[in-house]
C-alpha cells in the first residue's frame, strides 16, 4: 500500500467562489468533476478515509465552490462544483461553467482529472461537454462510474458499455465502477493517483 493511501492529514485549505483568485499551488492537483448528485463528495470521503469531511449534501447543486483539500502535504484533491443541476438559474450555471473552465485552463499543477458519471444512466450533454473540455486542455480523464451498488452485477458490462458508447473516450481510457457503500473501485482509483503523484515528483526533480 502506498504512503499516500494512508491519509493521516487532511486540510480544506482553499475554497474558491466564482470571483476568487485560484491558488498557485506547488503540489500536484487531482480534480474530481461530475454532475450534481453523482456522489463526488462520497467518493472523496472514501479516498480520504474520512466519514464526512467533504461536504455531502442532500440538496444537489450545493457545492458552488472549488474546494482544495491538502492530503498529507503531498497533493491536493480538488472538488469541482457539481454541474447540470436544473434548479439553479441559467446565469449561475454559466458562471459555474466559466469557473470550472478557468480552473482547467489555468492550473499549472493539475495532472489528473476523474470524471464521475452515474452507472445507472446514460451520460448526458453536460457530461459530454465536461469530457470534451478536459480533452481540450490536454487532460485525459479517468472515468468513474458511481453508484455501482445500485445495479445488479449482471448489468455492469452493459452499463459500462453505454458510458463508453456515449462519451466516446480516447481508446484505452479506463472506466472504473465505484461504490461508496462497498468501496469497490477505490484501490484502482488510488493506483492512478499514486502513479500521477510519482510522475509529478519526478517532473519536479527534472
Amino acid at each position: 500500500m502506498s504512503m499516500n493511501r494512508n491519509v493521516k492529514h487532511v486540510n480544506l485549505e482553499t475554497v474558491c467562489g466564482i470571483t476568487s483568485t485560484l491558488p498557485q499551488n506547488q503540489l500536484v492537483e487531482i480534480a474530481f468533476a461530475g454532475r450534481s448528485n453523482v456522489g463526488k463528495s462520497s467518493l472523496i470521503n472514501v479516498l480520504m478515509n474520512r466519514k464526512a469531511y467533504a461536504r455531502t449534501s442532500q440538496k444537489p447543486g450545493k457545492t458552488q465552490t472549488i474546494n482544495f483539500y491538502n492530503i498529507n502535504d503531498a497533493m491536493y484533491f480538488v472538488d469541482l462544483p457539481g454541474y447540470g443541476y436544473a434548479k439553479v438559474s441559467h446565469e449561475t450555471v454559466l458562471k459555474w461553467g466559466q469557473m470550472i473552465n478557468r480552473y482547467l485552463k489555468n492550473s499549472q499543477v493539475l495532472r489528473l482529472i476523474f470524471l464521475l458519471v452515474d452507472i445507472r444512466h446514460k451520460p448526458n450533454q453536460n457530461d459530454i461537454q465536461m469530457y470534451e473540455w478536459c480533452i481540450q486542455y490536454g487532460l485525459n480523464p479517468v472515468i468513474i462510474a458511481t453508484k455501482k451498488d445500485k445495479i445488479k452485477r449482471s448489468q455492469k458490462e452493459k452499463q459500462v458499455r453505454q458510458i463508453r458508447d456515449t462519451l466516446h473516450p480516447i481508446e484505452g481510457t479506463p472506466i472504473i465502477p465505484f461504490s461508496s457503500l462497498t468501496k469497490e473501485g477505490s484501490d484502482e482509483i488510488w493506483e492512478y493517483i499514486d502513479r500521477m503523484h510519482q510522475v509529478f515528483e519526478e517532473e519536479k526533480r527534472g
